[in-house]
């Protein structure tokens, strides 16, 4: 069990990000945003409904992937024929309608963007839907701070390809290898690597 305090973790996490960085990516779910339990349960409630029960695992599992993949993966597990897009729309709803105005900040991470707005280009690449990540940031009070948002749907392919942080940077006008990316999960770790930028796992901080 982690013991250490926000303060400790803020400190170690401005340590990891030293150096000639001009754009800073930060994931949604799970990196600003303490609300993957609340995720978790919109995906299990939907199911339910469905008369399917689902482990919460498999949302951790594939953290980080676009809704749909993860319905998709949902299906190859569980052997079910869930629509992803009506899935996905559905848990949306269950999400946006319950759990987003109880969102909370994980605080060392959404320090860090505060105290580098200004500093270096800011901007959130996420595997969630834009109105769901407009209103987690809004929540979050650090809205206006983002210059650069990329959702779900937005490019060819979402993470793990490099599609959504390749997008991010050329909005921002910031070159892949000067982007430094924060990160919750494997597949957002592998999307940073796949467009040549250097990364942090903020839950390994």
């Amino acid at each position: 069990m982690d013991t250490r305090s926000s303060a400790e973790k803020y400190k170690a996490l401005i340590k990891l990000t030293e150096g000639d960085f001009k754009a800073f990516l930060y994931d949604c779910d799970g990196t600003l945003a303490d609300n993957m339990g609340a995720h978790k349960e919109s995906y299990i409630r939907v199911a339910a409904d469905e008369g399917v029960v689902i482990e919460g695992d498999i949302i951790d599992e594939f953290a980080g992937l676009p809704t749909i993949n993860v319905i998709g993966e949902i299906n190859k597990r569980y052997n079910t024929t869930f629509d992803p897009a009506g899935f996905a729309a559905r848990k949306h709803d269950v999400f946006v309608n319950e759990y987003i105005d109880k969102t909370r900040p994980i605080d060392y991470v959404v320090n860090h963007l505060i105290n580098h707005a200004g500093k270096v280009k800011i901007g959130v690449v996420s595997g969630g839907g834009r109105t769901s990540v407009e209103k987690t940031l809004h929540v979050l009070g650090i809205d206006h701070l983002v210059e650069v948002l990329v959702c779900a749907g937005e490019t060819p392919h979402g993470k793990p390809y490099a599609d959504p942080f390749l997008a991010a940077a050329k909005q921002l006008g910031v070159e892949p290898r000067q982007c430094l990316v924060f990160e919750d999960g494997e597949p957002g770790v592998q999307a940073a690597e796949a467009a040549g930028m250097q990364w942090v796992r903020i839950d390994k901080v």
